[in-house]
């Protein structure tokens, strides 16, 4: 659920947005038909942790810390 909510604070941004769907790969179509996969929900995770300050700022956002959003990768992926 907080993997959903990580997605859903990237794409809140249409420059932020951008970058993540240029880094991944990814374009809306496959975005939408991936959103029930771990891979699809944890690269948004891993895309925020390759730039602490939205990392950050994604955690005051949704109300968590940095590492309770790592740690929801590291469940995605386990």
């Amino acid at each position: 659920m907080l993997a959903l909510a990580v997605l859903g604070w990237v794409l809140e941004s249409e420059e932020r947005a951008a970058r993540y769907l240029e880094l991944t790969g990814l374009d809306p179509d496959s975005l939408r038909a991936g959103l029930g996969d771990p891979a699809i929900l944890g690269s948004a995770i891993d895309f925020l942790m390759g730039h602490e300050p939205d990392l950050i700022r994604a955690a005051e956002a949704l109300a968590v810390t940095p590492e309770e959003l790592v740690a929801a990768k590291d469940a995605l992926t386990s």
